[in-house]
């Protein structure tokens, strides 16, 4: 063994993730039959984010399984617990974060993961929010000049979150959520989600993984996961599938006169490449630099993707 093979040895001996190739980790799937069609893939995906089902059975098959796994034993030891201390007070629900940029794929990966789950028989029930509805309204944002500052963590209702994911996680019945629309780029008065005692619920947000103040006493919202995924892409990439987006979005939703990117809709296509580069550095890179990214070490899972928009690395926190 060479100088910088052993390097290599020991430094990823000394790293808190396990590190996996992409045909790695596909093996770990065994034997977990896929339970998706490609019709329900294209249900699934978002908007410039390809799936494909090899990539379900490579990547989220795997995952499915270790989910499932982790899930089950907090179960048993839940109910260890409630036996222990002579207590019937429901269920607790396990809550699972999914993290990462704009654009980098994180809907598409929480729908995915939604519909694998819900087919395992321990967790029949499964369901998903996005931290969108916790947004301030638009009417706020512009009170207190933030609408430049829209996905930045002080743009949302971080105390309404943690309500939210405290009645969650302590069993409560039909905890509401708010609605967000991306036609309106609002919080949607008056309409709301119910999540009456998952078995799993799926949080996907930019800011999820963000630790507290420090010094603060306050919990934050990651003290109530208990499994994160972030989703990490370089730099160049995640412009290029902003920019796809956007201009994808201006032949279709901008068109729309309810949208409130209306104005965009008629641009050439350069100035849809210009206007979405500007948004892109101005606001969503920004933003991924000074909060998104650093959070990505306090993920117990992170999905590295290629060019491509397929995932190339897998990285497991080791317990």
């Amino acid at each position: 063994m060479d100088e910088h093979e052993k390097l290599a040895r020991d430094q990823s001996s000394l790293s808190p993730y396990r590190s996996f190739t992409r045909a790695e980790w596909a093996r770990l799937r065994a034997d977990t039959p896929l339970t998706l069609t490609v019709d329900d893939l294209s249900r699934l995906q978002s908007m410039n984010d390809r799936i494909s089902v090899e990539e379900v059975v490579a990547i989220y098959l795997p995952l499915s399984r270790l989910l499932a796994l982790y899930v089950a034993a907090t179960q048993g030891l839940f109910k260890a617990t409630q036996r222990f201390l002579g207590a019937e007070d429901g269920k607790m629900p396990y809550i699972i974060a999914v993290a990462g940029s704009v654009a980098v794929g994180k809907s598409t990966t929480a729908r995915v993961l939604k519909a694998l789950l819900s087919r395992w028989p321990n967790t029949p029930k499964v369901e998903l929010i996005t931290t969108d509805g916790f947004l301030f309204p638009n009417s706020i944002l512009q009170r207190e000049g933030l609408m430049e500052k829209k996905g930045f963590p002080e743009s949302y209702d971080g105390a309404g979150l943690l309500r939210f994911l405290t009645d969650v996680k302590a069993g409560k019945r039909n905890v509401v959520a708010p609605v967000y629309s991306h036609l309106s780029y609002d919080v949607v008065s008056g309409e709301h989600v119910v999540v009456d005692r998952p078995d799993i619920l799926i949080v996907e947000g930019l800011n999820v993984l963000l630790p507290g103040k420090q010094g603060s006493s306050t919990p934050f919202v990651s003290d109530y996961f208990d499994f994160s995924i972030y989703l990490h892409a370089d730099d160049h990439s995640l412009e290029q599938w902003y920019i796809a987006r956007f201009r994808k979005l201006r032949e279709t939703a901008f068109r729309d006169d309810r949208s409130y990117f209306r104005k965009y809709a008629d641009l050439t296509d350069e100035e849809a490449i210009a206007t979405a580069r500007d948004i892109w550095t101005r606001i969503n890179f920004r933003n991924l630099q000074e909060n998104i990214a650093p959070t990505r070490a306090r993920a117990s899972l992170v999905l590295t993707k290629g060019a491509d928009h397929n995932i190339q690395e897998v990285a497991l926190r080791k317990l």
